[in-house]
């Protein structure tokens, strides 16, 4: 513990040199920027800036390829609270409540919220990382398919449940995502599945198409549809500035609970940080309706709190099997795995040993990027909120540009723009009959992991179905999901009898 520590403060001394600290401040700015846009995430801005950076030292390069990481993480939940549309799709479960609460006037604090959230979720979970780097990788090498198919399994029942008032909506919705899931080539037989004869659709539908598509052009058709009846954005007062007492109180705990969901998924590739993010959106529900005073579905701040936190723990504890197993759990710790390689290193057990000094100077990164988004976040809020005031036609006009140019701009293919509308429609369409988004999503997110990792534990068990239980991890897992699903029908019979 003590030579970690003595470690981190060497980190810190590198850190802080003028320069990398300006490389953190400019990667974290931009990451944000980007964040915003819906469909350019994260993983975009990471590779857009990888080829600059190779006049910089490797120290430096990688402290605002980290920042401009967390910046993205972090940028999607302020178009998601605001206007319905996040960046990106870490950010889908914060948008359910945090757009209901803009429109109660609240939007400073459901961003002041947000930015908070990020802030302990990311510390906790840089903490984690330093000090339990050994222990995650080791939870991480314990995940097979059987696991990880427990795990789909376990997100699919909890987000259906949790987002839809009736059980045969949330399945159809989760029975679509999986169906968009499955589009494209099969990659353990080469066959084409329901590509409908199109080569566009050999290569599957993108999880930044279904998000932009779902999110963002779904609700320009919404707004568009209801025309005079909608509520018009600059009408809403943006209220206080600041977070009351009232309000830290009650989202203190849903930041803990976030990000202890957030950060075992960190360190598995299991989907990112959606998963994390609904089960804590639908954890604070359940604890919302029995304390007997939700205001779910009409503008919770725990809505906000919880999956922000899950967010930020989850991007950071991502890097642990990124340096410690040379193991990318997301579309960006691979494109850094690819920066690493370029440099001529390569993560893995030794890279501690030696790149000590690059490692634990990115470490230390991690907490100055947290404190810097804050900084110039919070103080913010109250600002971004204005963003309410532009013309509600300019800004849904806005809205369906930047989401076109970032379903291009993901593989320049003029058929992603097609599909992005296409699914847009099916959105607009889900929206006015009261089916759910996020099973969809989720369905969508998960269901190619699902898809495979049953079919390798089927391979390795020969056929036998009982390996699906056969560890302890799936075990407790499938075990938990019943008993939840038991409590939740009592509780419903219960309800009705009442």
């Amino acid at each position: 513990m003590t030579e970690t520590f003595g470690q981190l403060l060497a980190g810190f001394a590198d850190a802080l040199t003028p320069l990398n600290l300006l490389l953190c401040l400019i990667g974290v700015v931009l990451g944000t920027a980007v964040g915003v846009l819906p469909g350019l995430g994260s993983s975009m801005a990471v590779a857009m800036l990888v080829p600059l950076t190779f006049k910089l030292e490797p120290t430096g390069a990688f402290i605002m390829l980290a920042g401009v990481y967390f910046g993205g993480q972090f940028g999607g939940s302020t178009t998601a609270i605001l206007l319905n549309t996040p960046g990106q799709s870490s950010s889908m479960a914060t948008a359910f409540e945090g757009f209901l609460m803009a429109r109660k006037g609240r939007a400073p604090q459901a961003l002041a919220t947000a930015a908070i959230g990020s802030f302990v979720g990311g510390t906790i979970a840089c903490v984690a990382v330093v000090f339990c780097a050994p222990y995650l990788v080791d939870f991480a090498l314990r995940f097979g398919p059987a696991e990880y198919f427990a795990l789909a399994v376990f997100a699919f029942v909890a987000t259906a449940a949790v987002v839809a008032d009736s059980a045969v909506r949330g399945l159809t919705a989760l029975g679509l995502g999986l169906a968009l899931g499955v589009v494209g080539i099969d990659q353990q037989t080469g066959v084409a599945r329901y590509t409908l004869g199109s080569d566009a659709l050999l290569d599957g539908i993108s999880v930044v198409v279904v998000t932009v598509g779902m999110l963002a052009i779904g609700e320009v058709l919404h707004v568009a549809a209801r025309g005079r009846d909608s509520q018009r954005l600059q009408d809403i007062s943006t209220g206080k500035p600041w977070l009351g007492r009232s309000d830290v109180r009650r989202s203190l705990l849903p930041w803990l609970r976030g990000t202890g969901i957030g950060l075992p998924f960190g360190a598995i590739p299991a989907g990112g940080s959606e998963i994390p993010t609904f089960l804590s959106l639908g954890l604070e529900r359940r604890l919302a309706a029995r304390r007997g005073r939700s205001e779910f579905g009409a503008g919770a701040i725990e809505g906000v709190a919880a999956p922000e936190a899950a967010n930020n723990s989850t991007t950071a504890v991502s890097l642990v099997p990124l340096l410690g197993l040379g193991l990318p759990t997301s579309a960006t710790t691979a494109v850094m795995l690819g920066a690493f390689q370029q440099y001529g290193m390569q993560p893995g057990p030794l890279l501690f040993s030696d790149e000590g000094e690059l490692v634990w100077a990115l470490l230390a990164s991690l907490f100055i990027g947290n404190v810097l988004l804050l900084a110039l976040n919070l103080p913010f809020a109250p600002v971004w909120a204005r963003l309410l005031k532009i013309p509600q036609h300019y800004l849904y006009a806005s809205i369906a540009v930047f989401a076109t140019l970032g379903a291009y701009a993901a593989k320049l293919a003029i058929s992603d723009v097609i599909l992005v509308y296409a699914v847009g429609l099916l959105s607009f369409l889900l929206r006015r009959n009261g089916v759910p988004l996020a099973p969809v999503l989720i369905g969508v997110i998960l269901g190619p992991l699902a898809e495979r990792e049953l079919r390798r534990a089927m391979a390795l068990g020969q056929g036998d179905p009982t390996v699906l239980i056969s560890s302890p991890i799936a075990a407790a897992l499938y075990a938990v999901l019943a008993a939840a699903v038991v409590v939740t029908l009592l509780l419903r019979r219960r309800a009705k009898t009442a």
